[in-house]
């Protein structure tokens, strides 16, 4: 390998892990235009065709999307899954012309529970912080939520006001995304669940456990718990559709 190929290469990765850096720390929050190609060529002294390979990187890693004629920004949560969309329970609630409010019940830094599954398997180590709310439409209970959040991922979490905003909101809003997990199924809730749903043990209720990441990294965990008859999961699809 020549050493011209060799410093493009290193040059290339540095610029990407640059880029990368001011998404991730938050300094970049979805929807910032980042520096045009011939800004970021006179900032590394390089070549144009090296600032678009660190660029087209996170392109196709979910960070970054381009727009034609714009420029290239910081990429907006993908809220399309095969099964369901990560929901803003907020905007649902008042897309349905219901009143929505929501109660912080618990917020607490703490490290992460190795020995949990569900935790582990967001694949963090360090420090979280945990959320315990309540949402509800029109003053009836919607649906309570456990959530975990990696201040590494998000460490600007560790100082929102999530009195004021739930937390799923806000980290749509301020926390890119490029890879999630839904596990969901019906169960009947523990007796302090039952108390914030307003039903019995003995009612069906969908649980559903969501994981995000942001290129391998672990953003957040989530259970969300629904009264069985608040939620409906809903797909259209095609016969082979992959």
């Amino acid at each position: 390998m020549s050493a011209l190929v060799a410093d493009d290469r290193t040059l290339h990765q540095r610029i990407s892990l640059d880029l990368e850096a001011q998404i991730r720390s938050g300094a970049w929050p979805p929807g910032h235009r980042i520096p045009f190609e011939y800004e970021l060529t006179a900032q590394y002294g390089c070549a144009r065709a090296t600032v678009n390979k660190a660029v087209s990187s996170l392109v196709a890693a979910g960070l970054i999307e381009r727009r034609r004629r714009a420029g290239s920004f910081v990429a907006r949560p993908h809220l399309q899954s095969a099964v369901l969309q990560i929901p803003d329970i907020q905007a649902e609630v008042t897309r349905r012309g219901q009143a929505y409010s929501y109660d912080l019940l618990g917020r607490r830094p703490r490290r992460i529970h190795p020995a949990d599954p569900d935790e582990a398997h967001l694949g963090v180590h360090g420090p979280v912080l945990e959320l315990r709310c309540r949402h509800l439409a029109e003053g009836r209970p919607f649906a309570v939520e456990h959530r975990i959040i990696s201040l590494a991922a998000a460490p600007e979490a560790a100082e929102a006001d999530f009195a004021a905003a739930p937390p799923g909101t806000w980290l749509l809003q301020h926390v890119a995304w490029t890879e999630a997990e839904h596990r969901i199924s019906a169960v009947n809730p523990d007796a302090a669940t039952a108390r914030l749903l307003k039903v019995r043990v003995s009612d069906a209720c969908l649980s559903l456990r969501r994981w995000t990441w942001r290129v391998g990294q672990g953003i957040t965990y989530v259970r969300q718990i629904f009264p069985g008859d608040a939620y409906d999961l809903v797909a259209r699809f095609t016969p082979g559709a992959g």
